[in-house]
């Protein structure tokens, strides 16, 4: 436990300093908020029915930034060799790399969606499901991406081809965050959508490292 533990602090540290930390994303998110306004005019009833959709799609897209260095960087300087030759499973350390990139990356994004979700009109009771919602929806993204960081290994454009290979697997938390959302400021029952999501995060944390490790050994073959 302690390996693991070390490795987790080592993952989190990487993954706060890695291009700008939180901060790119964060700024990324606000400036989506910031722009949408601009796009599709300022009327608050509009913007009211439009934004926890629009704060939840945002959160998607720049979960996307940081991705494509969780496991290039290792990869170049030879660390994931040893990472993958550690007492330390591979599942084991690539389930790490993704908890340690949603503490970086995810928890401060989920604590903005409730502040962008105000800004574009959402009603103040429905910040602490945005808050559930990004934060479990976090989770989701980061295991999912893993799979697309991993697979993406060592080809050239990775983060394009991560964004590719990423984007499918985000449209289920994205639908059912959305909706449970969407259900919650109509006044009709949100709890479906949201078990849906946590069942999708909880697969991907369960299942996506299995993924992350059969595609890095290939990688490293």
């Amino acid at each position: 436990m302690s390996r693991l533990g070390a490795l987790l602090g080592r993952e989190t540290a990487l993954a706060w300093g890695r291009g700008g930390g939180p901060l790119v994303s964060v700024g990324f998110y606000a400036g989506v908020a910031t722009l949408l306004p601009l796009a599709i005019g300022p009327e608050p009833e509009r913007l009211a029915a439009i934004a926890p959709g629009a704060a939840w799609v945002a959160l998607a897209l720049a979960s996307l930034l940081s991705l494509d260095r969780l496991f290039e960087r290792d990869y170049e300087d030879g660390a994931l060799d040893h990472l993958a030759l550690s007492p330390v499973p591979l599942e084991l350390t690539c389930a790490a790399k993704c908890a340690g990139q949603w503490l970086a990356t995810g928890a401060p994004l989920a604590l903005a969606a409730p502040v962008a979700a105000i800004g574009l009109g959402a009603p103040l009771a429905l910040t602490p499901l945005v808050f559930a919602c990004a934060l479990v929806g976090g989770l989701a993204f980061a295991f999912t991406g893993g799979i697309g960081a991993a697979l993406s290994l060592g080809a050239r454009r990775g983060g394009l081809l991560t964004a590719v290979i990423v984007l499918p697997l985000f449209v289920p938390p994205v639908i059912f965050g959305g909706g449970a959302l969407a259900a919650f400021a109509g006044g009709l029952p949100w709890n479906a959508g949201f078990a849906l999501l946590c069942a999708y995060a909880a697969a991907a944390a369960a299942l996506g490292p299995l993924a992350m490790a059969a595609a890095c050994r290939n990688a490293l073959s």
